[in-house]
């Protein structure tokens, strides 16, 4: 059998406002899309990724633009790094969510003039949610991921994660096994729900308004509600290479020099 799998993004979606029922959204937008191509009812096994970006609308998370900075600074558990630059300060930060990310994730692309959206409070939890509710609507056993856009160190441009997950194996865990060549892996651990997410935004798109894609063929890693969430995939303590951002390594460095000085300092006392 050929391995393959399809993706298409789920049209007819609407602007989407604080409190708006996103299972009745998505549902009815899937029933009106397969009217128009019976090919694309939902079915078991299908996965939805659905863009953090409605998540948020739906959950309130909207601010003031002018607010922006407060907010960025209220979600930010840790200043990774950050640069000053002729329009302010850039930040990498660590988020309440686990998340290491520019700004905190706070967008302000694809809403109201003026205003700024938030992350979802707890993407995993509203994961969890969807989709218990459209498995619930629709008799069907499906998987959903919530995505947001995050850039990578060392790499040009922007790419599309997981930042909550529910009803799915997040990854593929190889280690233990053999190549095709008969050598053992050791660390190969392939991050499946990324690799969903970075699928499904070729067929949604930052400029499309198309806020959520079925990816189908996959459904060997559609599982039970009560698996592990994406927050799960985050390094964090000593499992993070890079944990110490350039300003935190400064202070560290400093601190340590100072108090090797003073040892030193000590010891030629006595």
């Amino acid at each position: 059998m050929i391995p393959r799998f399809s993706a298409w993004g789920l049209t007819g979606m609407p602007e989407i406002g604080p409190g708006d029922d996103l299972v009745a959204l998505i549902a009815e937008a899937a029933a009106a899309q397969a009217a128009a191509d019976p090919e694309l009812a939902l079915r078991d096994g299908d996965i939805l990724v659905v863009t953090s970006k409605i998540v948020s609308k739906a959950e309130g998370m909207q601010v003031s633009a002018a607010d922006r900075e407060r907010a960025i600074a209220e979600d930010s558990v840790r200043i990774v790094a950050e640069r000053v630059h002729p329009g302010g300060t850039f930040r990498i930060v660590e988020t309440r969510q686990g998340l290491v990310m520019a700004a905190a994730g706070i967008d302000m692309s694809n809403v109201p003039e003026g205003t700024a959206l938030r992350l979802p409070a707890d993407p995993d939890a509203s994961a969890r949610a969807l989709c218990a509710g459209l498995r619930d609507r629709l008799g069907i056993s499906i998987g959903l991921v919530v995505t947001d856009t995050i850039g990578r160190p060392w790499r040009v441009g922007q790419t599309d994660m997981a930042i909550g997950a529910a009803g799915l194996q997040l990854t593929d865990d190889l280690r233990g096994e053999n190549d095709a060549n008969g050598r053992p892996l050791h660390v190969t651990q392939a991050v499946v729900a990324d690799e969903i997410a970075g699928a499904a935004d070729l067929v949604k798109g930052k400029t499309s308004n198309i806020p959520v894609a079925v990816l189908r063929g996959l459904e060997r890693y559609v599982r039970g509600l009560d698996g592990p969430g994406a927050r799960t995939l985050t390094r964090t303590g000593d499992d993070d290479m890079f944990r110490f951002g350039s300003a935190e390594a400064y202070r560290l460095g400093y601190e340590a020099a100072l108090a090797e000085m003073k040892a030193k300092r000590k010891q030629r006392q006595d």
